[in-house]
């Protein structure tokens, strides 16, 4: 059964109890055009309006400069949740947004050949 502290919408056995899309409230468009590789950083600033607890940890987890994949990998959120999420915060002045720099070449094989060689190494 669910942990005192986790609330109602966790139970130990089964995960998260709420649909992903309920915690953005069924939105699916982020506001904001975000790539996974983008950067997000708290901005100190207070958010306006109500934000609900993944809000709240989302904001949590950027108070160093930290890539939209890996927010929603932190909130075992799909990308696209998050990213309705950064995009709330982003739109209250809570966050700040950089996108990332593609001034090389991203599809370099020298590149993409050091990570696969990584992977494989880790699997």
């Amino acid at each position: 059964m669910a942990a005192p502290h986790d609330g109602p919408w966790l139970d130990d056995a089964a995960g998260r109890l709420v649909r992903p899309y309920t915690v953005s409230n069924g939105r699916t468009r982020p506001t904001t055009q975000l790539d996974l590789l983008s950067q997000v950083m708290a901005t100190g600033s207070t958010p306006f309006g109500y934000l609900g607890p993944e809000h709240s940890a989302a904001l949590g987890l950027c108070g160093a400069p930290t890539s939209v994949a890996e927010v929603a990998a932190q909130l075992k959120l799909p990308a696209v949740v998050a990213k309705v999420i950064l995009c709330d915060l982003l739109d209250s002045g809570a966050l700040t947004t950089k996108a990332p720099d593609f001034s090389h070449n991203p599809t370099d094989r020298s590149l993409l050949e050091a990570v696969l060689d990584g992977l494989r190494r880790q699997l």
